[in-house]
Formats: structure tokens, sequence, C-alpha cells
């Protein structure tokens, strides 16, 4: 028998996973990559008895990997808060899926363990840019002012060291970064016994988001920015955390963040406005690489000919 650990590699796919494996430790093949290579079923083969936990990923974008797995027996613990199309019902499948826009995947496993690991859990709304839902925990908590900053902080990090076209472009690879935030119990722990991993994804985001917030955008209305981030590894790591801060610098606005891909496509990450969080998800529906969550989503390949019609359909459902 195998264990499989399949995962998004942002904040919330890596703190899901941090809470499960505290929880229930256990040496396991780790499926992972950058936050929007969500087809990770793809790359796992597994045979009857094999365990697989996937989390983070939307099961509507891996349905056939994952009916392809329950057919021979594999055990699957799927945990989302994505779109899941259709639910396959199998008596090996246990899926934990609640799409409601003030949860994450890492606050269903929260709910799941009972809160063992509530502050982890708590990181990863703050990473998911669930800002409130975050700071309202944190205070039923009793966190002070000061832990929830630092919560923020680190939530925020983990987020950003998922974005780039490719694993080559973080400064963690998600498999290394979980690896080295499971070995604290606690994310203060981590926060304050592993300075090295801490420093290097703290001076990474300050210096790529002071990069990316001198960068005017290319087209901007009272309820529309578009920035367009040069073809640069920090450009590709910055676009979604700077998506998530103009949106809450510029609460009525939504944003697209536009970086270079390949030769031929964009990268999209789509934010709603702060004060609407909803359509962005409608928006990205449009295009065929495009999908995500009524706050956020993102566009994976978007042919470069296709920025104006981009505008044009976020004018329609922004204006």
């Amino acid at each position: 028998m195998r264990f499989i650990d399949v995962f998004n590699g942002d904040a919330d796919g890596i703190c899901a996973l941090v809470q499960l494996r505290l929880a229930e430790p256990r040496e396991a093949e780790l499926v992972t990559g950058i936050k929007r290579d969500i087809n990770l079923l793809k790359h796992v083969d597994a045979a009857a008895g094999d365990k697989l936990t996937v989390l983070d990923i939307s099961m509507e974008k891996n349905t056939a990997d994952l009916i392809r797995l329950l057919d021979v027996g594999v055990e699957v613990f799927y945990a989302d808060h994505h779109q899941p199309g259709d639910i396959p019902e199998y008596p090996n499948l246990s899926a934990h899926i609640d799409m409601a826009a003030t949860t994450c995947t890492s606050l269903i496993i929260d709910k799941y363990l009972k809160g063992q690991f509530h502050q982890w859990a708590i990181t990863a709304a703050y990473g998911d840019n669930l800002t409130a839902v975050a700071d309202k925990l944190a205070g039923e908590a009793g966190m002070t002012n000061t832990q929830r900053e630092e919560l923020a902080s680190l939530g925020i990090y983990l987020n950003y060291n998922g974005y780039g076209a490719k694993t080559d472009d973080l400064l963690f690879h998600p498999a290394e970064l979980f690896k080295q935030c499971v070995a604290y119990a606690s994310p203060f722990d981590f926060i304050h016994e592993n300075r090295a991993a801490y420093e290097k994804l703290s001076n990474g985001y300050n210096e790529d988001m002071r990069s990316g917030l001198t960068i005017e955008p290319k087209y901007k209305t009272e309820k529309l920015a578009v920035i367009c981030l040069p073809d640069e590894k920090w450009a590709r790591r910055v676009s979604g955390v700077l998506g998530n801060e103009l949106a809450n610098q510029f609460p009525d606005r939504a944003h697209a963040i536009v970086s270079v891909k390949d030769a031929d496509h964009y990268l999209v990450s789509l934010r709603a406005p702060n004060s609407n969080r909803s359509g962005a998800d409608e928006v990205a529906g449009q295009f065929p690489t495009g999908g995500g969550r009524k706050a956020a989503a993102g566009i994976n390949a978007l042919p470069i000919n296709q920025l104006e019609q981009l505008i044009d359909v976020m004018e329609k459902q922004y204006a």
C-alpha cells in the first residue's frame, strides 16, 4: 500500500496538508506544483488499496483521472472549495467540498480535525485573502494584533511562493516548503525558529512587491485596472499577491494582473472588487483555460491577441 498526497502549491494547499499530516503523520509521495497547475491527478498512477489525499484542486478539472483512480480501487480523501462539477458516487471516495465564499480548503480541514491545528488554518485564510474571516477567527482565538500580523504575513508569503509559470520561478518548490512547514506544530514556531526559510520568503515577497507596485496600469478606469508585467521571474511570482494587494488598496475596482507565460500566451490573475466579491469566475470562464472562484480567478493561457477581448469582458462584468 502506498500513500500519495496531492495538493495545490499555494498557502491553502500547503496549510491544509500540514494540518492533516500533523494530525495523521505518515510518509507519502508528494504531488504538487505551481498554484495554477491544478490538473495534478494526471500525474498519479495508483492501485487498489493505495490511499490518496487530494487537497485544494478543482474536482471538476480532475474528474476523468479521479474516476480512473476510483475505478481501480484507490481510496480517495478529497477536500476542496472550488466548483466540483458532478461529484462521483463511489464507496472509496470521501469528499469534503464547500464552495462558500468565506471558506478555503484549510478551513474545511480545520473543521474535519476539530481545530487541532487551528493556527495553520488561520494562516491559510490570510493567504487566500479571506482577511475578514481570518481576523474574526484570530480574534476568537484570543490572538494579539502582533500575532495576527505574523500569521497574515506568513499566509501571504506562502501564497506568493506558489505563483509562477513553472516551479523554477518559485523561491521554494511547494513540496519542499510543505516539508519545512510540517516540522512545526504551530506557524509561530516556524516563523521564529526557521528564520532562514521565513526570511527568504519575506525578503523575496517585499522585493518583488516593490517592483510590482511601480508598474503603471495599461488600462485603468474607476471600476477596472489591468496591469501588464514584464517577462521576468519576479513578475510571475508577484502576479497573484499583487492582485490581492491592489484589491485591498482599491476595494471598488476589479483587477487583472497579466504576466508573460510564453511567446504566445499570457498568464492572468483576476480579482473581483473587494466591495463586490463576485464575477471573477464568470470572466475567467469565458476563456478556454480560465477558472476559479467568484472573488479570485485566473486564465492559465490567454492568447496574446485576446487581451483586448479580456478587457471588454471585464468592462461588461463590472461597469
